[in-house]
């Protein structure tokens, strides 16, 4: 409900470990009275379907929404069928489309950017709570920091972990991929009976020994999570939120991930990443190449890793400026403005020291 001010600021206080929605509050030159503002608006086809305007003080929160009940939307399987009748989606896409809106409900899940270091600690940290919430356990601390809800949402899910039994989707096939292709490994999860929750292991390849996540790379502890909820949270249709993917990843690494977030998107998840990465964007923007290669060669071919333009949105978020969408290019790419500035400013940088150097070198050999 738009209009349920207090339910939704009970949610951002969770959200983000907040004793108040006014700790969000950045003071500005266009809101210098400690007052805060968030909007958002949804169009199709350059007409507003609906909006929402958050709005903070000191004092209260208001928000404020509106829904144009003369717009109709189309539903998931018109929607499917207006795009296969422009040839923009093959079989297998219509297939998989109707089979994602036959799921009763779908859930969101978040991989926050302390994934690795919350891998890396999580059965400590489970330890010391079940220590802590049982009759006879130690004494509770006084003054003591709280998870934000997105962080305790992640390791309830880690605590509480179960595999799915038997590979009856493609989530398994995907993680089997991503092990293959950048861990070099397996990522094992260890029951202890007695302890009631799991632990999380890595398997190098052609190695008999597991490691845990705390002897294991960065690198690992960032993607076991990815893994481990493809193998048992994550379904078709489901939202699945990333911060960051690329983080603690060798260049190449960085693309391989691009290709295993395509490839959720053709199960049918939905993907929504924040990313630096200039590596990350440009494997994002040749994946949609091939899909408008597929789309203008031959409707009819398959691949689990293409993407179409229209299933790709980006956006920028600048400092001290509106968000803005950066559109797909055919030549550009996905890239932000201000990427091709640093690009620019070191390539400049280097051709003014290399002349510096070149005048040194030179001076030298004349007084020789």
């Amino acid at each position: 409900n738009l209009e349920d001010a207090e339910s939704l600021e009970a949610q951002v206080k969770r959200c983000f470990d907040l004793e108040s929605v006014s700790d969000l509050i950045r003071t500005t030159s266009d809101f210098p009275h400690n007052e805060m503002e968030v909007s958002l608006t949804v169009r199709n086809n350059k007409q507003r379907c609906w909006n929402f305007n958050l709005r903070n003080s000191n004092a209260r929160t208001t928000v404020k929404g509106h829904v144009d009940e003369n717009i109709v939307l189309l539903s998931a399987e018109e929607l499917v069928a207006e795009l296969v009748a422009r040839e923009m989606l093959d079989f297998g896409d219509l297939v998989r489309r109707l089979r994602v809106s036959r799921w009763e409900r779908a859930d969101a899940y978040y991989l926050p950017a302390a994934r690795s270091g919350i891998m890396q600690s999580h059965r400590v940290i489970a330890k010391s709570l079940v220590k802590r919430s049982t009759r006879g356990g130690l004494e509770p601390l006084g003054d003591i920091p709280t998870f934000s809800g997105m962080i305790a949402d992640f390791l309830e899910q880690l605590i509480g972990y179960q595999e799915r039994n038997g590979d009856w989707d493609k989530m398994s096939g995907i993680a089997n991929l991503l092990e293959a292709e950048v861990l070099r490994g397996k990522i094992e999860v260890k029951h202890a009976v007695a302890e009631g929750y799991p632990e999380f292991l890595y398997r190098p390849k052609e190695t008999a020994r597991a490691l845990r996540m705390s002897r294991s790379s960065s690198m690992v502890s960032e993607l076991a999570p990815l893994v481990l909820f493809l193998r048992g949270v994550i379904r078709p249709g489901d939202l699945l939120i990333i911060e960051e993917p690329e983080a603690h990843l060798h260049p190449g690494a960085q693309t391989a991930i691009a290709l295993t977030l395509a490839r959720l998107v053709r199960a049918g998840v939905r993907v929504v990443v924040t990313t630096h990465s200039s590596w990350f964007l440009q494997q994002i923007a040749n994946i949609i190449r091939q899909g408008e290669v597929y789309r203008h060669k031959d409707s009819t071919l398959t691949s689990a890793s293409k993407l179409l333009k229209e299933e790709v949105g980006a956006w920028w978020f600048h400092h001290d400026k509106p968000v803005t969408e950066i559109p797909f290019d055919r030549i550009e790419g996905i890239e932000p403005r201000d990427y091709e500035d640093v690009a620019e400013t070191l390539y400049n940088r280097s051709v003014d020291l290399q002349e510096q150097l070149a005048e040194i070198i030179g001076g030298r050999r004349e007084v020789e």
